[in-house]
């Protein structure tokens, strides 16, 4: 119960799920106050049409008055009209009728000096009763009733009561609970799927930003969708285009130095040969040669910063086994223990030099290299392991800095320059992948680079 409100929290807190959020209660608002809407129209309509009734009752004893008064006098004396009676002397009456009044003067005329006034109390008593109705009958009928009091076409002041049967206004189902729980639920399933449509663009977005996080050479966004995110989509790439552009114009600064500063070296390496004290010519050698391997390694370093390699799809168990093989052949102590049987769009070589780099550095310092590919998480996850002293945990971090080296054990006696980690991460970054350095408890380092798994489209 816990994961599921962690999870509708967490969906709350997403753009999708304020939005959703937000459509479903304005969708479900809108259609509620839409059907009270509706419903009140509705019961004015029926009211109107009972006020039209009155009118046409009034009009109808009015217009009798005016032909034969006599005859209708008597008719209303002796009840013998239907839905018209002399006033009542006992009835009690409410406030005026100024709605009913403006529609009778427009239909009778100001000079018939309207005056409309509703019975409250019960109307003609118990008239209406039929004891023996059956079940489709009601067995008392209610009476509305207003007296109407106006002048006649001779005249004389007429005082009637006008009787209709009661309005009833029949149920409307559309309010009840369950209809109203339909509109909610069909309002949510509606705002969650526009929520998901409309974040699509974000999402591309998203994940763009992260590869170009990881990787300095990330494809461009297909740019496609409404016009809005089009623009976006197209300022992204133009971004993630002059951002590619700065970096390669410093690394081709850095490689072309590099490059240059071989050639002066390569001339004092020949003139040192012309020193006649021998130590002096072994040490100046030795340092020339250190020099050298920095130039050659911060080039490598530069090359692999640009990595300009066709990204394809790979299948991650040849590739990891062949290197395995490779080293095992020349006598290194490499090894792989298992397989993860996937293949991924990434860039072969970067791989493979990542790999090259992690190996050599776990036979060189840690005695060994033991590779395991597995599958975490949508990742590839490769590792290689040692069995060296390891890194102090301060300094895990720093080790993939150029130039930085790990104490005693890694020391400069073993001839690295403590770039081959720069260099591996660089490889790595140039696919999206991510590389980290771990110490095992039983001892040892273990490197770890996991990519994802995903096709030329960026799905998995």
């Amino acid at each position: 119960m816990k994961r599921i409100w962690r999870l509708v929290c967490d969906f709350l807190a997403s753009l999708a799920g304020r939005i959703a959020l937000l459509l479903m209660l304005g969708i479900a608002s809108a259609s509620i106050a839409s059907l009270v809407v509706a419903e009140h129209l509705r019961i004015l309509a029926l009211q109107h049409l009972q006020l039209e009734r009155v009118v046409a009752s009034t009009a109808d004893i009015a217009n009798r008055f005016a032909h034969n008064p006599e005859a209708t006098q008597s008719q209303l004396d002796a009840r013998d009209l239907f839905g018209v009676r002399n006033a009542m002397p006992d009835a009690v009456l409410g406030e005026a009728d100024p709605r009913l009044a403006d529609m009778l003067e427009q239909n009778m005329g100001v000079r018939a000096g309207i005056t409309v006034q509703r019975i409250t109390s019960k109307c003609f008593g118990e008239a209406y009763v039929n004891r023996n109705s059956i079940a489709g009958v009601k067995g008392k009928i209610d009476i509305d009733c207003w007296q109407v009091g106006f002048t006649d076409a001779r005249g004389v002041r007429r005082l009637v009561t006008i009787d209709l049967f009661a309005l009833e206004i029949p149920h409307n189902g559309s309010l009840d609970p369950i209809y109203l729980f339909l509109i909610v639920l069909a309002s949510a399933l509606v705002s969650l799927w526009a929520a998901r449509l409309t974040t699509v663009p974000l999402r591309r977005l998203t994940g763009a930003a992260q590869r170009f996080s990881l990787s300095i050479d990330p494809e461009a966004i297909p740019v496609s969708g409404p016009g809005e995110v089009r623009v976006a989509l197209e300022t992204f790439n133009l971004m993630q285009q002059r951002v590619r552009d700065g970096f390669r114009e410093r690394t081709h600064i850095l490689a072309a130095i590099a490059h240059d500063l071989q050639t002066p070296i390569t001339r004092l390496r020949l003139r040192l040969e012309q020193v006649q004290d021998a130590t002096l010519r072994e040490r100046l050698v030795g340092d020339l040669a250190a020099m050298q391997s920095l130039v050659r390694d911060g080039l490598d370093l530069a090359r692999a910063s640009e990595n300009r390699e066709e990204w394809s799809m790979v299948d991650i168990d040849s590739l990891v086994t062949s290197l395995v093989e490779d080293h095992a052949e020349m006598g290194a102590p490499v090894t792989l223990s298992s397989q993860c049987g996937v293949s991924a769009w990434i860039k072969p070589d970067a791989l493979t030099r990542c790999l090259e780099n992690l190996i050599s550095n776990g036979v060189k310092y840690g005695g060994e290299a033991r590779l395991t590919c597995a599958i975490f998480e949508g990742s590839v996850e490769i590792a290689v392991a040692d069995s060296g002293p390891g890194i102090p945990e301060e300094r895990l971090a720093e080790m993939f800095e150029p130039f930085v080296r790990g104490e005693a054990s890694r020391s400069r006696s073993t001839g690295g320059t403590g770039i081959g980690l720069t260099i591996a991460r660089a490889q790595a970054n140039s696919f999206g992948g991510v590389l980290s350095l771990a110490n095992r408890p039983e001892g040892g380092v273990i490197a770890r680079l996991s990519f994802p798994i995903q096709g030329p489209d960026g799905t998995a």
